[in-house]
C-alpha cells in the first residue's frame, strides 16, 4: 500500500508538471494548477477564450528523443550561423538559446525511458539527473555509447512538433545497465527541473475531464462586487457598533481598523496579488479578528475603571493585560 501511494503521488506530481509545461504555451496569466484530493487536479485558466484549444493542449502527448550531435565541420559552422545545416541533420535550440546540430537518426525515444530522478555524482557531488531505461533501451544505449566515446549525445524534447535540446553531454564511456547519468554545471534546482521535464514528456497516468465550466466576466464581476460590498458593509456595521458602544474609544478602534484595511490592501498591491473570492472572504474575516482585540482592550479598561483605577492607569493596564489574551 505504501508503494502504491508513493507511485500515485509521483504520477500526480508529474502530471501537474506536464500540465504546467503545456499551459505555458497558452500564455494564460496566472493559471492555477493544483492537486485536489488523492486523484484529481484542478486547472483554472483566467481569460482563456478558446476552451477547445485549451483541452487539446492539456490532453496532448509529448515525445522524447535521444540523438547523436553532428560533430562535422559543416555542422560546427551551422551551429555558429556560418553555413547551412548539413544533409541528414537538423538544427534545434537548447534552453540557453544556443543552436545544436543533431543527426536525424533517432537512437531512443521517450517510450524507452521508465524514470528520471535528480541526484548527486558520488565523486564530484555535482547535481545530476539519473535516467532509467527499459531492457530494449538499455541494450541500444550500451551499443551506441560504446561506439561513440568522446562524442556528444543530445536529448531532445518534442512538443507540438517543436523540438528543444534539454541537454547534450559528452559520452565518457560505455554505459550499460539501463542507468544513465546526466551532469554538467547544473544547480540542484535545475537538476530537479530537468528530471521533471524529462518525465513530463508525457503524462504519467491517463486523465479524463470529469467537470468543466466557464465563468463569464459578468458573473465574475458580480461576485467581486458582492464580495467587496460585504467587506465594506461589514466595516460600516463594526464602526457603528463600536462608536455607539464604546463612544470615543470606539472611534479610536474604528480609525485603527481602517488603517489596518488600508495597510492590508497596500501590501496586496505591492505583491501584485490577484484578489479572489476566498481572498475577499479572508479580508472580511480579518476585520472581525482585528476588532476583537479592541473589544478585549476596551472591556479590560472598563473593568479597571469599575475597580476604581484612574483613567490613565486603567488605559495602561487595559492594554498590558489584554495582550496575553489577544
Amino acid at each position: 500500500p505504501e508503494a502504491a501511494r508513493k507511485t500515485q503521488e509521483q504520477a500526480l506530481k508529474q502530471n501537474i508538471t506536464t500540465l504546467h509545461n503545456r499551459i505555458n504555451e497558452l500564455g494564460v496569466a496566472e493559471p492555477v494548477i493544483q492537486q485536489q484530493g488523492l486523484d484529481r487536479i484542478v486547472v483554472q485558466l483566467p481569460g482563456e477564450q478558446d476552451t477547445a484549444k485549451a483541452k487539446d493542449i492539456l490532453g496532448r502527448t509529448a515525445t522524447l528523443e535521444v540523438r547523436l550531435v553532428d560533430e562535422g565541420t559543416e555542422a560546427r559552422a551551422a551551429e555558429l550561423g556560418g553555413g547551412p545545416v548539413p544533409f541528414g541533420a537538423e538544427k534545434y535550440l537548447d534552453r540557453n538559446g544556443q543552436a545544436v546540430i543533431v543527426k536525424k537518426q533517432v537512437i531512443l525515444t521517450g517510450e524507452n525511458l521508465t524514470d528520471a530522478q535528480p541526484g548527486f555524482d558520488s565523486q564530484t557531488q555535482e547535481p545530476t539527473v539519473n535516467l532509467t531505461l527499459d531492457a530494449k533501451g538499455s541494450r541500444i544505449f550500451k551499443d551506441v555509447t560504446r561506439d561513440n566515446i568522446g562524442k556528444r549525445m543530445a536529448i531532445v524534447l518534442f512538443e507540438k512538433g517543436k523540438g528543444e535540446v534539454v541537454t547534450a553531454p559528452v559520452i565518457r564511456s560505455e554505459i550499460g545497465g539501463g542507468r544513465v547519468q546526466i551532469s554538467g554545471r547544473m544547480s540542484t534546482a535545475e537538476a530537479n527541473d530537468t528530471a521533471l521535464l524529462l518525465r513530463a514528456g508525457s503524462l504519467a497516468a491517463p486523465m479524463e475531464i470529469i467537470e468543466e465550466y466557464t465563468i463569464g466576466p459578468s458573473l465574475g464581476a458580480d461576485n467581486i462586487e458582492r464580495g467587496i460590498n460585504s467587506v465594506v458593509w461589514g466595516l460600516v456595521a463594526i464602526a457603528v457598533f463600536m462608536c455607539f458602544y464604546y463612544m470615543l474609544f470606539g472611534v479610536f478602534s474604528t480609525v485603527a481598523l481602517g488603517v489596518n484595511v488600508l495597510m492590508l490592501l497596500a501590501i496586496l498591491s505591492m505583491l501584485q496579488a490577484t484578489l479572489t473570492l476566498p481572498g475577499i472572504a479572508a479580508m472580511a474575516l480579518a476585520l472581525g479578528v482585528a476588532i476583537d482585540s479592541n473589544v478585549l482592550i476596551n472591556e479590560r479598561i472598563r473593568e479597571e475603571l469599575r475597580d476604581g483605577a484612574s483613567p490613565q492607569m486603567a488605559i495602561h493596564v487595559g492594554y498590558e493585560r489584554a495582550w496575553a489574551t489577544i
